[in-house]
This record gives C-alpha cells, sequence and structure tokens, in this order.
C-alpha cells in the first residue's frame, strides 16, 4: 500500500508543479503580447486549468503526504516534514490570491476588450501583484522537492 500511496504522491505532486509551471508560463506570455483578446482567452483556460488540476493536486498532495506519514509511523515534528508543510502552507497563502489575481486579469482584459479600450493600469497593478506571489510559491515548491528527497534532520544537514 505504501509504495501505491508514494507514486500517487508523486504523480499529484508533478501534476501540482507542471501545471502550476505551465499556468504561469502561459499567463505570462499572453501579458507580453498585450493584447486584451489573447489575455481574455488565455485567462479563461489558465482559471479553468486551476480549478480541474491545481485545486484537486493541492488536495491529493496533503491527504497522501499525511497517509505516508501515518504508514511510515513518522511525526508531523520530523525536521524536513513540518518544514515542508510550513512551505506547502506558504505556497496556499501565495496560490489562492494568485488565483483571485488571474480572475481579475481575465476580467480586466474581457473589459477592456468589450469596450475597445487598452488594458488598464489595475489591469497592470494586478499582473505586478500576480508577478511576485508567484516568486515565493515557485521557489517554496523547489525546496519541498529537496526536502521530500533529501529528508535532512536540519538546514545545517542539506549543506
Amino acid at each position: 500500500m505504501y509504495y501505491w500511496v508514494k507514486l500517487i504522491h508523486i504523480l499529484s505532486s508533478t501534476l501540482l508543479f507542471g501545471t502550476g509551471l505551465g499556468i504561469a508560463f502561459f499567463m505570462w506570455m499572453a501579458h507580453l503580447r498585450g493584447d486584451p483578446r489573447v489575455i481574455a482567452a488565455t485567462g479563461r483556460v489558465v482559471v479553468i486549468a486551476d480549478s480541474c488540476f491545481t485545486a484537486p493536486a493541492v488536495v491529493v498532495q496533503f491527504t497522501t503526504g499525511w497517509w505516508l506519514l501515518h504508514i511510515r509511523q513518522l511525526p508531523w515534528t520530523e525536521f524536513w516534514v513540518k518544514t515542508a508543510l510550513l512551505l506547502f502552507f506558504l505556497v496556499g497563502a501565495c496560490w489562492l490570491p494568485v488565483l483571485w489575481l488571474q480572475v481579475r486579469a481575465r476580467n480586466l482584459a474581457r473589459e477592456a476588450v468589450a469596450n475597445g479600450a487598452p488594458l488598464s493600469n489595475a489591469y497592470r497593478r494586478t499582473m505586478r501583484c500576480w508577478f511576485w506571489l508567484g516568486w515565493p510559491a515557485f521557489i517554496s515548491m523547489l525546496a519541498i522537492f529537496a526536502l521530500m528527497v533529501m529528508k535532512p534532520s536540519s538546514w545545517a544537514a542539506l549543506w
């Protein structure tokens, strides 16, 4: 049972990281084009992808992680476990506003298309916040992967 749960945990982490990276890439590329029609269309797909793939992967990650700890009888207080959990919640604290910002950017782009107007300053502020919230989430995901692979007893053990 352990290996099946671990496989699901690894696959869901791949889905979570890959979808997040893909969404960020396509949203950013649309933003760089500066065309409200492209941004609105990309934003629509990005919001759907987050709902269909990212949100369920978050639930599966947490559930299978807990299950793996239970199977292996590992305490939550292990350094690598509690640090990964803190980072997991940091990623979530970044992702929830990012999800809202993607919806807002999409809606502002739709509004610009409907009015035949250029993208507004509100759109630019929204994307600036979106961009800067993505970095701590991305770096935290990399750190979580490192913690899962290396399972260090302290930060010093990583070096």
